[in-house]
């Protein structure tokens, strides 16, 4: 931003030498104002995106060990259910086994009855 107009009194009073000395001189101080101004500003929000990088950090880590724990919970439960489940089906298997061998029993000794009266009637 350059100075353009410097009022008359001042003028006549510096001539145009040292008003042109000045016109420089305000313009370079501008110039270290703006620039420390926004070496201010570059801190401030390199400070504000660290602290909403932690911030978002702390958060995704957060809601990471909410997931883990909930993952957990639901593998519990499934392992719980097949579990179950196993346990049934060896019940249900143990049941039909038992069933197959009685009457595989009663088969044999159904053909025994028939062997021995068969003896009988041929002797």
């Amino acid at each position: 931003m350059a100075i353009l107009t410097v009022p008359k009194v001042l003028r006549e009073k510096l001539g145009d030498e040292g008003v042109e000395a000045l016109i420089a001189l305000l313009n370079e101080a501008a110039h270290h104002e703006r620039n420390n101004l926004l070496g201010i500003l570059e801190e401030r929000f390199e400070r504000r995106v660290t602290e909403e990088g932690k911030r978002l950090d702390n958060r995704i880590a957060e809601e990471v060990a909410k997931l883990d724990r909930r993952i957990t919970e639901e593998v519990a439960k499934l392992d719980r259910r097949i579990t179950e489940e196993v346990s049934r089906l060896e019940v249900t298997l143990s049941e039909r086994y038992a069933s197959l061998v009685r009457w595989m029993f009663i088969f044999w000794a159904g053909q025994i009855g028939v062997i021995v009266a068969l003896f009988a009637l041929l002797r």
